[in-house]
């Protein structure tokens, strides 16, 4: 696939200046990334960072005794990978593909050159990290303080958010995992909003009949989310 500055789909590799994107356009590699695949384990060395196209991962703490919850979602906004500028080769958490799809891969050495270097890349960076910190923080709060089926409702948007379509494929195991709940939690969850026509959920499939329907049961979480992602990377904000 030739790799070009409008077509890339990410939008941190969208809003770059074009001098800046032509320089590194022959270190991006489009890769497939398979639902439920690690992109990297916690501890991991990361020799790669991924800048998502189609793919969604998601950001998991594992416990010692294996348990894990979600603390962050990367899409087509985004990069996973954030410790290879910011001080760290490795991260105490787990990355896992929760949509299948594709993302684009560049190399540590070459990232980290590009972010001394300093100027709109670094400046880039530092925006989106900002914002991801603020999704990391409200996610916190929101597994904390808000119920199984309002967390479910800001998943189901923040996933719908970062792709093309309004079908996801996401099982149950996959979801419990993410909101580190029991199943039977997100069993209950998912079978209210498909008893009041809001999703349609059967084998691992979702389909989001109503979002509308959807951003009224969700908490707060999600538009706090939103709206620092909005404000922080907006879609001209390098160009």
């Amino acid at each position: 696939m030739a790799v070009t500055r409008n077509s890339s789909v990410n939008r941190l590799l969208a809003a770059l200046p074009p001098a800046i994107f032509d320089r590194i356009r022959p270190e991006l590699e489009l890769v497939p990334l398979k639902l439920g695949a690690s992109v990297y384990e916690a501890g991991g060395k990361l020799s790669y960072v991924y800048l998502p196209t189609t793919a969604i991962v998601s950001l998991l703490y594992v416990m010692q005794d294996g348990a894990s919850a979600e603390i962050a979602v990367v899409g087509n906004e985004g990069l996973v990978g954030i410790a290879l500028f910011m001080g760290g080769d490795t991260t105490p958490s787990r990355a896992v593909v929760r949509s299948a799809g594709h993302a684009f891969r560049m190399k540590a050495h070459t990232l980290k050159r590009e972010f001394d270097s300093g100027g709109p890349l670094q400046h880039l960076l530092l925006r989106y990290t900002q914002a991801l910190i603020t999704q990391m923080a409200q996610t916190g709060v929101c597994n904390r303080h808000h119920s199984v089926e309002q967390q479910l409702c800001r998943s189901l948007l923040l996933t719908a958010d970062r792709l093309p379509t309004l079908e996801l494929t996401m099982t149950q195991e996959l979801m419990a995992n993410m909101l580190g709940v029991r199943r039977e939690g997100v069993n209950q969850a998912a079978g209210a909003l498909q008893e009041a026509g809001v999703i349609r959920y059967r084998r691992g499939h979702i389909s989001i009949l109503e979002r509308a329907g959807l951003e009224q049961r969700v908490c707060e979480c999600y538009a706090v989310v939103k709206r620092e992602f909005d404000r922080l990377l907006p879609d001209e904000i390098a160009r």
